[in-house]
């Protein structure tokens, strides 16, 4: 029987698989949605490479492929671990908030060019039709979001203390 603070490394790494696997299902690939997951379910938000390379049975350049990745996405930052030459992986405070407002700039950034291509596609034509209602989905989430948010963290405050 498990105690208190004891973990089942079996079911951690069935976790790590399953849970994995949904962002993989979802577009991220295998790899850096493993150390992603890897991430999340450690206690302390971050690990080294050796760790996440013990842990997930991979090898080191297999970790490095998945951090680059991750670094890239904006969902986990690289850090110098004190006092050694070793990275440390962590994942951000506020994860799903700052995934979420890095998605919405990304938005933002498309409303230019899709502006553009309604020009010069035509306004009527089927194909800048369907580029206004992208548009359109896009104006209307980054109009929502700061709201969505702000209910978010009274969510989470109410849920989880502030």
């Amino acid at each position: 029987m498990t105690q208190v603070g004891e973990r089942d490394d079996q079911a951690v790494l069935r976790f790590i698989e399953r849970f994995s696997s949904v962002f993989t299902q979802t577009g991220m690939p295998r790899m850096p949605s493993r150390v992603f997951v890897a991430l999340l379910a450690s206690d302390s938000g971050e690990m080294t490479a050796a760790e996440l390379a013990d842990l997930l049975r991979v090898s080191p350049a297999a970790i490095s492929g998945a951090i680059r990745y991750l670094t890239q996405v904006n969902l986990v930052s690289r850090e110098r671990e004190t006092g050694t030459r070793r990275d440390l992986y962590r994942l951000f405070d506020d994860l799903w908030y700052e995934a979420l407002f890095r998605r919405d700039e990304m938005m933002r950034r498309m409303q230019g060019p899709l502006r553009e291509g309604i020009g010069a596609l035509g306004a009527e034509t089927p194909a800048g039709k369907r580029i206004a209602e992208t548009l359109m989905f896009f104006e209307f989430v980054h109009g929502q979001l700061p709201n969505l948010l702000k209910q978010w963290r009274a969510y989470r405050d109410e849920h989880l203390g502030s």
